[in-house]
């Protein structure tokens, strides 16, 4: 009945004509931003391949002895050829960046906007700011031909999660993950284990799509283990969309 439908508005109804101009404006404006962040992303890193995402915390100083681990990774990646993207900012980020600018190759940083931690570090040769979490998010999977995360918090995590995701759902090619940091690490890996394998909320297979790895040299390795085993040479059309794979 018309009298049970719920009353769900909608902004061509609005009858205050300047509140509906001004929340369209806004709206309109936003996604427009969006979008120019997407468009720059692309314009700065679509040919900057192969490259390889670096992620950890903000907080480890660098007397802490991952921010040492974290630039040596860098280091030898940029070297080996790999671009090596971050998060810009300080900690494992500032690690990354400091080891890539010193190497052969790029050091990119990916900035965001925060209210507190995030300041951008000096050891990048490609230098992007964002306003939106998603559209930076993108960019660090987009362009990266393998992942290499460190100890780090919520935002650490939710990198990891997303990634996991995305090559879980077949949304995103399939790329190496690793974790750097066994102590740091295996209380969560035991849990996923545990409880996401026990309950069935993963696959157990779901556990392959990480390794963890100590040492900065095995960490390049095992990403040229990880192609070499496949046998991947990047098409021109993989180039073209954006995928590596």
């Amino acid at each position: 009945m018309d009298s049970d439908r719920k009353n769900v508005p909608r902004l061509r109804q609005v009858t205050n004509i300047q509140r509906a101009t001004s929340t369209k404006a806004r709206e309109s404006w936003q996604m427009f931003t969006i979008m120019a962040e997407f468009i720059e992303s692309a314009e700065r890193l679509s040919e900057l391949r192969p490259a390889v995402s670096i992620f950890g915390s903000a907080r480890i100083r660098p007397d802490n002895p991952y921010y040492a681990l974290g630039a040596d990774i860098a280091r030898r990646l940029s070297d080996e050829g790999f671009a090596v993207i971050s998060g810009g900012g300080p900690g494992i980020m500032e690690a990354a960046n400091k080891g890539a600018f010193e190497g052969k190759s790029p050091s990119v940083g990916l900035n965001i906007e925060l209210p507190h931690e995030q300041s951008s570090n000096t050891w990048q040769n490609i230098s992007l700011s964002f306003r939106h979490f998603f559209a930076r998010k993108v960019a660090f999977v987009k362009y990266a031909d393998a992942y290499v995360i460190l100890p780090g918090g919520f935002g650490t995590l939710d990198e990891l999660t997303e990634v996991l995701v995305l090559i879980q759902t077949g949304k995103s090619h399939r790329i190496p993950v690793i974790l750097v940091g066994t102590a740091f690490w295996r209380g969560l890996l035991d849990w996923f284990r545990t409880q996401l394998v026990a309950d069935g909320m993963i696959a157990a297979e779901d556990m392959e799509l990480v390794q963890v790895i100590d040492e900065a040299a095995n960490v390049v390795d095992a990403i040229f283990a990880f192609y070499e085993a496949r046998d991947l040479v990047p098409a021109e059309t993989d180039r073209q969309t954006g995928s590596f794979l």
